[in-house]
C-alpha cells in the first residue's frame, strides 16, 4: 500500500516538473475578432478617425489577431514595438491600450504629412523615410503595406463592416450621443494631451529595459512628441481623409 502511494506521487511530481511552463500560458483563449473590432470602432471614433480605415490597418497589421508577433518584436492587433507605446503611455500587451496606442500613433503621423497615403507610410517605415523621399519610400514592403490598405479601405467604404453601425447604434441607445461620428463637428484635442480616462500607465517603481530592434519608428516618435508643439500638430489635424 505504501509502495503504490509512493509510486502515485512519483508520477504526479513528474508530470508537474516536466510540463512546460508555456503551457499555462498558452490556455488564455485569444480575444474573439468581434471583440476587438469592437474596440478599434470605439477608439477611432473616439479619436476623430473613420472607423473603416482604423479596421483596415489593423486587418493588415494582424488581421484582429491580439496575439500576433512579429519577427522584430511588434505585438498586438497594430502591431507597436513595446518600447514606443510605453513611451508613449501605453501598454502594448493589453488589448484595449494597444488599440489606443495604434489609432494615437496613425493620428501623429497623419498629423505630420496631412494624407492617409503618407501616414500608412510613416506608420510603416517611419516618419523620417517619408521625409526623405518625399513621398511613399520606394521599399516594397511599404508599398504593398499602403496599397493593401487603401484597397481595403475602399472596399469598407463601400460595404462597411456592420461593427461600425453596430457601435454608433448602441452609442445612441446609452445616451452618448455627443460622441456620435460626426466629420462637421468632431473637435480634435492636441495630441499631447490625449490621454483615455481608463489609461493605466506602468508604475514609476517598475524599470523597463529598453528592448533592441531595427525599426526605426520608436527614436522618431519620441524625437516628435519632444519637438512638436501642440498649436501645430492641433491646427493641422484633419483625420476625414475619405477622398
Amino acid at each position: 500500500m505504501i509502495i503504490k502511494k509512493l509510486l502515485k506521487l512519483i508520477l504526479i511530481t513528474s508530470i508537474i516538473t516536466t510540463t512546460p511552463l508555456c503551457a499555462v500560458s498558452q490556455t488564455t483563449a485569444p480575444a474573439k475578432v468581434t471583440t476587438v473590432k469592437q474596440y478599434i470602432v470605439k477608439h477611432a471614433l473616439d479619436l476623430g478617425i473613420d472607423p473603416a480605415l482604423a479596421l483596415s490597418i489593423a486587418k493588415a497589421e494582424s488581421g484582429f489577431r491580439h496575439e500576433a508577433r512579429s519577427t522584430h518584436g511588434a505585438v498586438g492587433v497594430f502591431q507597436l514595438m513595446p518600447s514606443t507605446a510605453r513611451r508613449i503611455g501605453y501598454n502594448p500587451y493589453n488589448l484595449n491600450e494597444n488599440v489606443k496606442a495604434g489609432l494615437v500613433y496613425y493620428r501623429m503621423m497623419y498629423s505630420m504629412f496631412g494624407s492617409t497615403e503618407l501616414a500608412l507610410a510613416a506608420y510603416n517605415a517611419g516618419p523620417g523615410n517619408v521625409k526623405r523621399y518625399k513621398g511613399v519610400p520606394p521599399f516594397a514592403e511599404t508599398k504593398r503595406f499602403v496599397s493593401k490598405i487603401m484597397s481595403e479601405y475602399n472596399r469598407q467604404k463601400v460595404t462597411p463592416d456592420p461593427m461600425i453601425s453596430q457601435v454608433k447604434k448602441n452609442r445612441v441607445q446609452n445616451g452618448a450621443k455627443n460622441h456620435t461620428y460626426n466629420a462637421k463637428t468632431q473637435v480634435f484635442a492636441p495630441i499631447s494631451k490625449v490621454q483615455p480616462s481608463d489609461l493605466v500607465p506602468l508604475p514609476a517603481s517598475i524599470k523597463v529595459a529598453p528592448i533592441k530592434h531595427n525599426n526605426v519608428v520608436n527614436e522618431e516618435v519620441i524625437e516628435l512628441i519632444k519637438t512638436t508643439s501642440d498649436n501645430n500638430l492641433s491646427s493641422r489635424v484633419n483625420f476625414l481623409n475619405l477622398n
